[in-house]
């Protein structure tokens, strides 16, 4: 069964009189479909530094369209929603390095080669939510098997998300920059 294109998503702020308010309401305007890879990524939310940022009418998932990769900002946050669909033939034609280069600078220093295209790292700390689906996460030498409703915290560490079902599979996933491990 196909997931549905929308994400609908809600931002609620403070207004000049001080009073609780929503800013957005609707479909999520801001997604991304790289040529390279199958996944759409829905960018939610972006902050730029610890302490965030809470205030004026900013939309900061539209500041940060086409600045950012898979890394938030430096000293920031990005909140994303992806959907990979079952992985077909063609990564089997993809380098090893594929995935793990584009990451570029913000890649940890440590870390073993990687061993599927898929594979990168980055020096955040993730939390993923699989909302629905399932999923196998490789890490160098093992897997884990993930479905909805399964938590993960990652700490910068090499892995690769491969479908490897008949369903697309939606996570929620929130990094933070963090310090080089």
């Amino acid at each position: 069964m196909p997931m549905s294109n929308n994400v609908r998503r809600i931002v609620t702020t403070v207004d000049d009189s001080g009073k609780a308010v929503v800013l957005f309401d609707g479909d999520n305007p801001h997604t991304v479909k790289r040529p390279d890879r199958p996944t759409t990524s829905r960018l939610l939310w972006v902050t730029s530094e610890t302490p965030a940022d809470i205030s004026g009418p900013a939309d900061r998932a539209a500041e940060a369209m086409g600045k950012i990769g898979i890394a938030p900002p430096n000293g920031g946050t990005v909140f994303r929603i992806v959907e990979f669909p079952p992985v077909g033939p063609e990564v089997d034609k993809l380098d090893n390095n594929h995935l793990h280069h584009q990451i570029g600078d913000h890649a940890p220093t440590r870390g073993l080669p990687p061993r599927h295209p898929y594979m990168h790292r980055t020096r955040t700390i993730d939390y993923a939510i699989v909302m629905d689906g399932e999923i196998d996460m490789l890490l160098d030498d093992s897997e884990v098997h993930m479905k909805a409703g399964d938590v993960l915290i990652q700490q910068g560490t090499n892995h690769a998300w491969v479908n490897r079902g008949k369903a697309p599979c939606r996570i929620a996933f929130i990094l933070v920059d963090s310090k080089e491990p």
